[in-house]
């Protein structure tokens, strides 16, 4: 049977909060993969869509065009996609001349694990929840008459779960049609009220039962979902970036195009140290996937000593992008300009202000006294190397024939080619104190306690510790400056503290600033 798949991504998704502050609700990771994908992947790969787009469109259409290439997909812009006359019902009114023929109307933010049946008759999606508080439901009455429950609703047979497949497509449109003439600034207009007016006018719909079905609709339901579905991936959420993660591809988006421009331009001077680049567009790019071990999982400190020989031999190389002189001023503006500006946004976004603090029993002065007592003149100096700029355990993968990076920053500082090889050197002394896997877990602690007093701790696997170890010998052994790497460190925990949620940033506010503080001391 010929029918086509209409998905509605217009919508700003408010329910979501920061999660579509800067891209579409239907790009929300939810387990490897944005929310679309799970619907897109659900039918035949034959299969006709046609999408609505409205907030952040070029996202959407961007995305598509590089994770399916080769699907049939239309698009249908909806001008009044927030605010009066803005609807579900007035964005699927949208896609009309596209839609005539039977189809199947499929939310962006519903998953479902089962085959989607054909509409070869007109069928609403439920599923036999026991919670309606926030769902719209159906009750049946004498095997075959469906009556509809707004939210709320205590007494239902299943929950409406905004999938539904239209045989009578011409009675569809009509019956939308009038509902809209008749008030077109009804934001609430949508599919449901055309399956019950089309009920009331004796139409005939079944109910098509899922097993399972998922909801990211809101940020509870999302966070439920990832934490059930089958692919479940833990990563540490960043608004304004996501990695989704395919059978023989990823792709990356970034809010920031200029990033993800000098992403990919970054890519061809790495050359065969990081995956190849298959396609990129404003917004995303797409790399071959690489079979390997995640380094944080299989590092072993024997290892780690191969892999600093081998970061030595292949990435760290000597480069000469500008002159040390001007190399020097961007490492100064990359340390102490960006850590005042990191530090100052968490401040204002967490109502704190730069105090004293005692942190695990000792007293730590304020943010403003530690850049004060920093040699940003001796941080600074240093060599052009070519870099990767997040040399963290989880963007290297162990390959059968080394290594591979991922990940890699799109500049230092505004230059492509020349980095701060401490700056790397630092990033992997991070990791191996701050790892992703334990964060992930909930493994650390942050206690405020009496005005000023902070206790904050983190649990270290035993194996990185000793790799820890592994790196310090490293660092003697080629004449590195230890007490830099150190300082770094901590640098780099307060620069990350206004990007991460909380109580993970306020730890790694209070963390940075004791480390800080200790290497301070050490030249003392």
């Amino acid at each position: 049977m010929k029918y086509k798949v209409l998905i509605t991504t217009s919508g700003v998704g408010q329910r979501l909060g920061e999660l579509t502050k800067y891209t579409n609700k239907a790009l929300v990771r939810v387990g490897k993969k944005p929310a679309i994908s799970y619907v897109i992947e659900s039918y035949p790969v034959d299969t006709p869509f046609v999408v609505t787009v409205g907030y952040f469109a070029d996202h959407v259409k961007e995305f598509l065009s590089l994770a399916y290439p080769d699907r049939n997909i239309e698009y249908v812009t909806v001008d009044k996609y927030i605010g009066t006359g803005s609807s579900l019902g007035y964005s699927m009114l949208q896609a009309k001349n596209l839609l005539q023929c039977p189809f199947i109307y499929h939310a962006s933010d519903t998953i479902v694990t089962e085959e989607v049946p054909a509409p070869t008759e007109n069928w609403i999606g439920v599923y036999k929840g026991d919670d309606a508080s926030q769902y719209a439901s159906w009750q049946v009455v004498g095997g075959k008459t469906l009556l509809f429950n707004d939210k709320g609703a205590i007494d239902f047979d299943y929950i409406h779960i905004g999938l539904v497949g239209i045989s009578d497509y011409k009675k569809y449109w009509d019956t939308l049609e009038k509902l809209y003439q008749n008030d077109q600034n009804d934001q609430t207009l949508n599919d449901c009220q055309v399956l019950v007016a089309m009920l009331e006018k004796g139409e005939v719909f079944s109910t098509k039962q899922f097993a399972e079905w998922y909801d990211i609709g809101n940020t509870s339901a999302l966070h439920r979902t990832r934490a059930q579905i089958a692919d479940h991936f833990d990563n540490l959420d960043k608004m304004e970036e996501s990695i989704f993660i395919f059978a023989d591809f990823v792709i990356k988006f970034f809010h920031d195009a200029q990033v993800v421009k000098e992403r990919v331009a970054r890519a061809r001077l790495l050359g065969k140290l990081v995956p190849r680049i298959e396609g990129a567009t404003k917004n995303f790019y797409r790399y071959t996937y690489v079979l390997g071990g995640l380094y944080s999982d299989v590092a072993t400190p024997t290892d780690f000593t191969y892999f600093l020989t081998w970061a030595k031999k292949n990435l760290w190389i000597k480069t000469q992008e500008i002159s040390d002189g001007e190399f020097e001023k961007v490492c100064h503006a990359f340390y102490l300009d960006k850590t005042k500006t990191r530090i100052q946004q968490f401040l204002d976004a967490n109502n704190l202000k730069d105090e004293e603090h005692i942190i695990n029993g000792e007293r730590v002065p304020t943010f403003k006294e530690l850049l004060h007592q920093i040699d940003f003149s001796w941080l600074s100096r240093s060599r052009q190397y070519q870099f990767h700029g997040d040399l963290i355990l989880d963007n290297v993968l162990k390959t059968e024939k080394g290594y591979c990076l991922v990940d890699w920053r799109h500049n230092f500082g505004g230059l492509l080619k020349g980095g701060d090889i401490y700056y790397d050197l630092a990033k992997l002394n991070h990791n191996l104190t701050v790892n992703h896997d334990i964060v992930n877990k909930n493994l650390f602690t942050v206690k405020l306690e009496n005005g000023n007093h902070v206790m904050c701790d983190i649990l270290r696997r035993d194996n990185l510790v000793e790799c820890q170890r592994v790196l310090f010998d490293f660092v003697k052994k080629e004449g590195y400056d230890a007490r830099k790497i150190r300082m770094l460190t901590g640098l780099i925990w307060l620069n990350m503290a206004p990007l991460h949620h909380y109580p993970f940033n306020l730890f790694l506010y209070y963390f940075g600033k004791l480390h800080v503080w200790r290497t301070i001391n050490e030249a003392k």
